[in-house]
């Protein structure tokens, strides 16, 4: 794994990883669970695609993982949305809408419209670990993290039970990010760049 978190040097990496990733078998009814419910708010996360030209299936992913498309919670980092965040990123908020707390959260990260020159996977799948942050890139080079790989064939165990704490037995029971774009894809409701 390359310990660089620059979006030039991981690209091929990320290519790579997306062309070899496949879903579990044991988690293939989790990841469909998973797209059903993308699927089910796709028009909200249109919304947030037309205002920001964010794609909807990234939005979509990063609810997923952060708050089980609860509408009711920050995009951030699934605190409630009528609160400010106190965990990273703190102080945001609060929000009267879902929808102003997702914008919030994609264009602080610099994910918005015309600041986003490259629009291939390699690069959403960057975009969705820098979202998460590089912790694992960093500090556990040898665990693929779960935000974007847990249900593949590219992920054991090992995850971050707490910001800055790492459990190398825990195993996250979430579907990451790839996986549930493979889920989508292969019930063809996205075509991926």
């Amino acid at each position: 794994m390359v310990s660089s978190t620059r979006l030039p040097d991981l690209k091929p990496e990320y290519d790579r990883l997306w062309e070899t990733c496949q879903i579990r078998s044991n988690w293939q009814a989790r990841a469909k669970q998973a797209a059903d419910r993308a699927l089910k708010f796709r028009s909200r996360y249109g919304a947030i695609e037309t205002a920001i030209q964010v794609p909807w299936w990234f939005v979509a992913a990063i609810h997923n993982l952060e708050s089980t498309c609860d509408f009711r919670c920050h995009l951030h980092n699934g605190q409630p949305l009528s609160q400010r965040t106190t965990i990273e990123p703190i102080g945001r908020g609060p929000f009267k809408t879902w929808e102003e707390s997702a914008i919030d959260a994609l264009t602080l990260k610099e994910f918005d419209g015309p600041r986003v020159k490259d629009r291939s996977l390699g690069a959403w799948l960057w975009r969705a670990e820098r979202f998460n942050g590089f912790g694992y890139r960093l500090y556990r080079p040898t665990v693929l993290t779960p935000y974007l790989w847990s249900g593949s064939n590219h992920y054991q165990a090992g995850k971050y039970v707490a910001d800055g704490k790492f459990d190398p037995q825990a195993v996250s029971e979430q579907v990451g990010v790839a996986v549930l774009w493979k889920a989508l894809e292969a019930m063809g409701a996205i075509d991926l760049p």
